[in-house]
């Protein structure tokens, strides 16, 4: 009774809008990924995660999900370890972005961690990893939409990463080399992900009275010029 109260057809109806606008965003190419080929980063990054927050962690992890599975069959990508596994983070993503309990949506980095150091590669490369500390210290801000922000982009990355050595031979020369690289694009993505949560908060409050209670999480704080009032 419970799930089909939360599968409602309004809830239904915005899970597919912000599917939609992810996939949209998934279209436009942002920078490339280092060590494959035809892979890149999107303006995806910048958005993905805001659904958890305005549908909840569940109902934006299904967004999230949603939106790269139609991508994936759009483009007929090969079904393949690496392009399967690269469904996962924005998902993992979207849920810490919008739980409650941070610290409880920290254990993910955590398993990322372990996982990381016992690889032969990861063991060498093993403050790679510390980057995935980042999530648990801002779990301890959680009314900050910034370290919200960063602790989302680097849980993603966690998994992303994880993922990436045990599915691609590396080399621990390659993971030195990602050290700069990945802190200017996950500043890049916590700044694009405030600034999206920014702007959808704050058109999503002009409908908030349509609304039934409860359907959106709007935060008052994030509405510019108090577009509500």
């Amino acid at each position: 009774m419970e799930v089909k109260g939360f599968f409602n057809k309004k809830r239904i109806l915005f899970i597919s809008l912000f599917a939609v606008i992810s996939f949209a965003a998934y279209r436009v190419n942002f920078s490339p990924l280092l060590g494959t080929e035809n892979q890149a980063f999107t303006f995806f990054q910048f958005f993905g995660p805001t659904p958890g927050i305005f549908l909840g962690p569940i109902a934006g992890a299904i967004s999230v999900l949603a939106a790269q599975v139609a991508n994936f069959f759009l483009l007929g990508k090969e079904f393949n370890l690496i392009n399967i596994v690269r469904l996962a983070p924005m998902a993992f993503a979207a849920v810490y972005f919008g739980a409650k309990r941070k610290r409880l949506a920290s254990i993910v980095p955590l398993i990322c961690i372990a996982a990381f150091v016992m690889h032969p590669v990861g063991r060498t490369a093993w403050f790679y990893s510390l980057f995935w500390v980042i999530p648990l210290i801002a779990s301890m801000f959680k009314k900050n939409l910034f370290a919200k922000a960063l602790g989302s982009t680097f849980t993603a990355h966690a998994v992303g990463a994880t993922a990436f050595i045990y599915a691609v031979p590396t080399t621990p020369q390659l993971w030195v080399l990602l050290i700069p690289i990945t802190l200017v694009e996950r500043f890049f993505f916590a700044s694009g992900i405030s600034l999206s949560f920014i702007a959808f908060n704050s058109v999503l409050s002009l409908v908030e009275h349509r609304l039934p209670s409860g359907l959106l999480n709007i935060d008052k704080r994030y509405v510019i010029g108090r577009a509500q009032a």
